[in-house]
C-alpha cells in the first residue's frame, strides 16, 4: 500500500500541499551574479534550519508522535501503516494483512464494530479509557480518511486509528473512585449503625421498616426511622431526613435520633417533641436542615396523633382500602426556628395500615412530587399482607433499585383487626369515678371483677387490685374531675390507667415514717413492671402502671 496516496481529512491539508507544489515549480528569477539560497546556507556557520511542519511528509509527522497510530483501509480493514509508537507497544505488524488477524489488540478492545461504523458514516468516533492487552489505558479516536487519486477524486476509504495513553489519568480516576467508595462505605456503615438494629414490638401494632442507601454514584444521606414504646400501650413512630450527604449528614441524623428517643420518654405531645428538636437541630449545626414526622398511637383512641416539621404526609389505608393523606398541620423543617408546631390526628382503627416515608421513595427528577405521592397512594390502596410485605411492595412499585439516586426509608405499621381466640387476649374495661371518696371501694370492686373475668392468677389479681386502689386514691386526693379508671390487657401485659382533670404530674418520693401520705406512687413503682404519667390533650393528666404477664398467661 502506498502511504503517500492517503491523507487525513484535516483542514488546510490540500491548501498547504498546493502551495508547496507551486513553490517547487517556480524557477528562481534572481540575477546571474546572485548566490543560490542553498549555496548561501552552506557558506554560513549557522546550524541547518529545522523544517516547518508544512514541509514534513505526513508519515514523518506520524512516526514522531508518541501516540499510537494505525491506518487501515478497505471493507476488511487491511493494515496500511502503523507508527513507531504502535510497534513499540504491540510489536511489528505486517502491512497488507487483515486487521482482525494482524491487530488482535484492537479485537480485544472491541474496536472493529467502531471501525465499521466510522467507515460507513464517514464521521469520527471516540472511545475513552480502554485498557489494552499491554496493561495501559488508551483513548481511541477513529477518523475516516480517503485514498486520493491525485486528481481530487477518491478510490477508497480507510480509518485512521489514533490512541492516546491515558493510563496516569485512569489510575488517578480509579484512586479517586476508590477513595469515594471508602468514604461512602464508611457513611453507610455509620448510617446503618445509627438506625435501630431491631424495631421495638408494640403490643397493639405490627411494624416493619426498610432503608435503602443511594446508588454507588450517590453519597449516603441522613434518612432515619424509629419505633419507641412509651408505656401504657402507647407507641411513638418517627421518620426523618437530614438534608445533605455523607458522613456529616449521617452523624447529625444520629444525634437527632438519640434526642428524639430522649424527648419521647417525656411522653410529650408530638408538637412539643418537635419544638424541642427544632432548637437542638439549630444548636447542632445552624446550616443543617432536617425534616421529621413524629406520631403517637394510643390503642384506646383509635387514631394517630402527629406533628410534622416539613416532612411528607403520612398515608393511612383503612380496613376498606381507602387511603387518607395527613396533610395538615405541617411546619417548616427542623433547625429553622421561630415556628410554633402543632399536632393533628388521622384515624387508625383496627384493620388500618399507615406508611411513613422519606422523599427518596416518591421524588423523581422528571416528575412532580405530588405525582409521586399519588402513585404511592395507589400502590398502598392495593397493598395487603404483613407490614414487611407491604413495605417491600411499596419499594418495588416506586422503582427503587440498587442504583437509585437517593436514600429511601420506609416505616409501615398496622393496627390489626383481631378476631376469634386472639381477640380474647386484648380486652378493655373502663369506669367513671364519680361520687368522691366512695369511688375508691367501687374502683377496687370493679378491678377485682374484671381481673377475675380475665382469668388472671391470684397473685397478679391481687397486685392489680392494689395498684388500682393506690392510683385511684392518689387521683381522688390530688386530682380534679372528671376522673376515669381504665383497665387494658394485651397478649403481653396488664395496663392500669387513671385520668383526671388536674395537670400536676405526680413524682415518686421517699416518705418519712411519720408521714400520712406520699407512699402511693412508691408502692405502685415497687410492685409494677413499669409506671409513668403524662399530660393529656386539653388539660389533665394520666397516671399508669403495667404488669408483665407470665408467658403461660400471655399465650
Amino acid at each position: 500500500m502506498n502511504f503517500t496516496r492517503w491523507s487525513a481529512r484535516l483542514p488546510g491539508t490540500q491548501r498547504r500541499a498546493a502551495a508547496r507544489t507551486e513553490q517547487t515549480a517556480s524557477p528562481d528569477r534572481r540575477g546571474e551574479g546572485s548566490v543560490p539560497a542553498a549555496r548561501a546556507e552552506q557558506l554560513t556557520d549557522d546550524p541547518p534550519s529545522v523544517p516547518a511542519v508544512d514541509e514534513l511528509r505526513v508519515r514523518e509527522v506520524l512516526d514522531r508522535v508518541p501516540s499510537l497510530v494505525a491506518l487501515v483501509h478497505g471493507p476488511d480493514h487491511r493494515i496500511a501503516y502503523v507508527n513507531d509508537a504502535y510497534t513499540t507497544a504491540f510489536g511489528v505488524r505486517p502491512l497488507g494483512e487483515r486487521a482482525r488477524e494482524a491487530l488482535p489488540e484492537l479485537d480485544a478492545l472491541g474496536l472493529f464494530p467502531l471501525l465499521d461504523q466510522v467507515q460507513r458514516s464517514g464521521k469520527p468516533r471516540t472511545v475513552k479509557s480502554r485498557k489494552a492487552p499491554d496493561g495501559r489505558c488508551y483513548t481511541f479516536t477513529c477518523t475516516p480518511v480517503a485514498q486520493g487519486d491525485g486528481k481530487g477524486g477518491s478510490d477508497g476509504r480507510g480509518v485512521l486509528v489514533f490512541a492516546t495513553d491515558v493510563t496516569d489519568h485512569a489510575e488517578a480516576a480509579e484512586r479517586l473512585r476508590a477513595s469515594e467508595r471508602r468514604q461512602r462505605e464508611t457513611a453507610v456503615t455509620l448510617q446503618r449503625s445509627l438506625l435501630p438494629q431491631e424495631l421495638e414490638e408494640p403490643d397493639d401494632l405490627r411494624v416493619a421498616a426498610t432503608y435503602h442507601p443511594g446508588g454507588t454514584e450517590a453519597a449516603v444521606g441522613g434518612d432515619w426511622y424509629d419505633v419507641i414504646t412509651l408505656g401504657g400501650g402507647r407507641t411513638a413512630l418517627v421518620i426523618g431526613d437530614v438534608m445533605g450527604r455523607g458522613v456529616r449528614a449521617a452523624a447529625v441524623m444520629g444525634q437527632l435520633r438519640t434526642a428524639v428517643r430522649a424527648y419521647a420518654r417525656l411522653d410529650l405531645p408530638p408538637h412539643e417533641v418537635l419544638q424541642l428538636l427544632d432548637g437542638l437541630a439549630a444548636e447542632i449545626d445552624a446550616n443543617q436542615i432536617a425534616t421529621c414526622a413524629y406520631a403517637v398511637h394510643d390503642p384506646n383512641e383509635g387514631k394517630l396523633v402527629y406533628a410534622s416539621a416539613g416532612h411528607l404526609p403520612i398515608l393511612v389505608r383503612d380496613e376498606n382500602g381507602a387511603v387518607l393523606r395527613a396533610d395538615e398541620p405541617t411546619g417548616p423543617p427542623l433547625g429553622t426556628g421561630g415556628w410554633m408546631h402543632s399536632s393533628g390526628s388521622i384515624p387508625l382503627g383496627p384493620g388500618s395500615t399507615a406508611v411513613l416515608y422519606t422523599d427518596g421513595l416518591v421524588e423523581r427528577r422528571d416528575a412532580d412530587l405530588d405525582e409521586g405521592i399519588a402513585a404511592l397512594e395507589n400502590a398502598l390502596a392495593g397493598a395487603t399482607g404483613t407490614p414487611q410485605v407491604v413495605c417491600d411492595r411499596l419499594v418495588r412499585s416506586a422503582g427503587v433499585t440498587p442504583d437509585h439516586d437517593d436514600d429511601v426509608a420506609v416505616l409501615v405499621l398496622q393496627h390489626p383487626a383481631r378476631t376469634g381466640p386472639e381477640s380474647e387476649l386484648f380486652r378493655n374495661a373502663a369506669l367513671e369515678l364519680l361520687g368522691g371518696v366512695e369511688a375508691a371501694p367501687r374502683a377496687r370492686a370493679f378491678a377485682s371483677g374484671v381481673l377475675t373475668s380475665w382469668r388472671f392468677p391470684a397473685d397478679l389479681h391481687d397486685l392489680g387490685v392494689l395498684a388500682t386502689s393506690e392510683l385511684v386514691a392518689n387521683s381522688l386526693q390530688h386530682g380534679t374531675p372528671p376522673m376515669r379508671l381504665r383497665l387494658r390487657r394485651t397478649d403481653r401485659r396488664l395496663i392500669i390507667e387513671v385520668t383526671d382533670g388536674d395537670d400536676h404530674l405526680p413524682r415518686r418520693r421517699r416518705a418519712e415514717p411519720g408521714d400520712e401520705s406520699g407512699r402511693g406512687i412508691a408502692i405502685v413503682a415497687t410492685i409494677a413492671s413499669n409506671w409513668g404519667c403524662r399530660r393529656t390533650p386539653g388539660g389533665g393528666k394520666a397516671v399508669w402502671c403495667e404488669f408483665a404477664l407470665p408467658r403461660t398467661q400471655a399465650t
